[in-house]
């Protein structure tokens, strides 16, 4: 199973190759340097999908919250087991 985790943009590298350009994302106070190459159009504070270090697309915010709450709700019933 592989799964894909949204998380926001917190600064952009400065590359003139799309391809290279890559920006460091925030998964809920940790954060990662992540390639951008597939959403070239992506900016500071979007969110995005990110699966294997790259970002495969933009979300928009509602859908990006929804879906760390979901994330949340998980750990928080796993805790209650």
């Amino acid at each position: 199973m592989c799964l894909a985790l949204p998380g926001q943009i917190i600064s952009l590298s400065d590359h003139s190759d799309a391809l290279a350009r890559t920006g460091r994302v925030n998964f809920s106070g940790v954060s990662k340097e992540i390639s951008l190459a597939y959403v070239p159009e992506a900016k500071v504070n979007d969110y995005v999908i990110v699966h294997a270090g790259f970002a495969l697309s933009i979300l928009d915010e509602a859908e990006a919250q929804a879906s760390l709450q979901a994330f949340q709700d998980l750990a928080d019933f796993q805790e209650d087991l």
